[in-house]
């Protein structure tokens, strides 16, 4: 008898699922996730007149535009997008082009996304919409960007944390956090929304001695 884990067998599924995806690829296909790789929007453009399909999945599920926004290559991604790639494809770690741009701050692929139906509403593995990485790292032009949607800033992840709750807590307490925080608030955040165990962001930011966070929280009308 042969004694197989399931660790084993759910890992079998997975290539098998993927199977037929990645024997339909074309060279024509394989070539154009290449080309996003390496980020060259002119072998794209090629690739795509000569009938490469443009939301072909390699084995880990990413697209051309995913491939290629993961590596901030804003001219392939363009070209991609113009024709047709879906930003909102996700791979199997739950990424899109949309949500990876925004928790990546690659901001000019981000608002490209935006242009071209970025679904506000999903989220990655964690459950967090893409505001709430983008707060998390730090990156304030992309919150900025955000903000002027209509994403849920309130948005809870399944961590039980707020877009603000994380520029607090993963936060370092410095200028960039400090920004986001208080772009969070003027926009709206509730600053009284607890953690999952109840701690509010102002208690979160006083115990990791973020004076200026806490004094815009209390400015706001946090307690």
């Amino acid at each position: 008898m042969i004694v197989i884990g399931r660790r084993t067998l759910l890992g079998w599924a997975a290539l098998l699922g993927c199977m037929p995806e990645m024997s339909a690829m074309t060279d024509l296909d394989r070539a154009l996730l290449e080309a996003a790789a390496a980020g060259d929007g002119a072998a794209i453009t090629r690739l795509l007149a000569a009938g490469a399909a443009v939301d072909v999945r390699d084995a880990n599920r990413r697209t051309a535009l995913l491939v290629a926004t993961a590596a901030n290559h804003v001219e392939p991604a363009r070209r991609l997008i113009a024709a047709g790639a879906d930003v909102n494809a996700k791979d199997d770690r739950e990424d899109s082009p949309y949500l990876l741009a925004a928790a990546s701050g690659h901001l000019d692929i981000l608002r490209m996304t935006l242009a071209h139906g970025a679904d506000l509403t999903s989220v990655n593995r964690y459950g967090g919409t893409g505001l709430i990485p983008a707060a998390h790292y730090g990156h304030v032009d992309t919150v900025r960007v955000l903000l002027d949607t209509a994403i849920d800033i309130d948005h809870v992840n399944r961590l039980g944390w707020t877009a603000l709750l994380e520029a607090v807590i993963l936060g370092d307490g410095g200028q960039r956090h400090t920004e986001i925080v208080r772009l969070l608030v003027a926009a709206g955040a509730n600053v009284n929304l607890p953690d999952r165990i109840g701690v509010t962001p102002l208690a979160h930011a006083r115990r990791a001695g973020h004076a200026a966070i806490a004094a815009i929280l209390v400015a706001a009308g946090a307690r």
